[in-house]
């Protein structure tokens, strides 16, 4: 079954209409999703209610869930599946959670393998703002001159876990505790989606942090203008969450960012499960 879609942004966006995903998904609605997805990297699906199991579930529809880097943060009872909150148990203000991943970024570039995608289900929303940002990398590779495209189609980017020019701004020494220690990795500054074709840009700020043979300073300069030119309005899709949707975004085509203009003292709850391979 192919399923309805509708556009919600010019770059990006779409919803996909009269799917219960509480409920098992036949193999034909399933594979429409998928083939919906190739083509449009960010998925949204209104009024659902689901726990951490069911989403970790739909998680597998795909490939393999794993718990998040930060430990904090995982579900106690379903550990792939982590919380995106800005409220201690106490119910004081989580400081940290507030900040966390308002700059530009693609998910997990600093682990040996790349994820497919990341889920989000919103729980509590803020009555104004505290949306997410998502970029098509996509349509950002194509419209790059022809000269950087050619610089970067021999560029291999250095990735680590928030030690690229934003991740610093944004963390400085308080990057939350992991329960193991990431190595630099190697991926190439341009890369094609496995289902498409297409080529994506795949440097991002938050990550990234140099490339092979570059000096540091000549590295940090073209990630942030790559990520300006990426994040240019007419590539960029801001989601006003409402209670109960579930997003899907694919990490190899976007970048994204929590917008991170709300009031902190208002609730921001949300469910996530990050994708990999099987």
């Amino acid at each position: 079954m192919t399923p309805q879609l509708r556009p919600l942004g010019a770059a990006l966006g779409t919803e996909v209409l009269g799917i219960n995903l509480s409920k098992p998904l036949e193999a034909e609605t399933f594979a429409g999703i998928q083939a919906a997805f190739a083509e449009h990297p960010v998925l949204v699906f209104r009024d659902q209610d689901l726990g951490a199991p069911e989403l970790a579930a739909f998680g597998r529809r795909f490939g393999a869930p794993r718990p998040h880097a930060l430990t904090k943060y995982r579900h106690v009872d379903c550990p792939e599946v982590s919380w995106l909150t800005n409220m201690e148990e106490t119910g004081k203000i989580d400081w940290y959670g507030v900040k966390r991943a308002t700059e530009w970024h693609t998910d997990s570039t600093f682990e040996d393998a790349l994820p497919l995608l990341a889920i989000l289900h919103a729980k509590e929303v803020p009555s104004e703002k505290g949306g997410t940002v998502f970029a098509d990398m996509r349509a950002a590779y194509d419209a790059l001159p022809e000269a950087r495209k050619q610089l970067l189609s021999g560029l291999t980017g250095l990735h680590g876990r928030t030690t690229g020019p934003a991740g610093e701004r944004l963390y400085g020494d308080d990057k939350g505790v992991t329960d193991k220690t990431y190595q630099e990795v190697q991926w190439p500054a341009v890369t094609r989606h496995p289902a498409t074709g297409r080529s994506i840009l795949f440097v991002n700020p938050m990550h990234t942090h140099g490339f092979v043979g570059m000096k540091r300073e000549e590295a940090w300069s073209l990630i942030d203008e790559l990520a300006a030119h990426a994040t240019q309005e007419h590539f960029v899709y801001y989601h006003r969450w409402r209670v109960g949707d579930v997003l899907i975004w694919d990490e190899r085509a976007t970048m994204h960012r929590g917008a991170g203009d709300y009031r902190p003292d208002e609730r921001r709850i949300m469910l996530r499960t990050i994708v990999y391979p099987s």
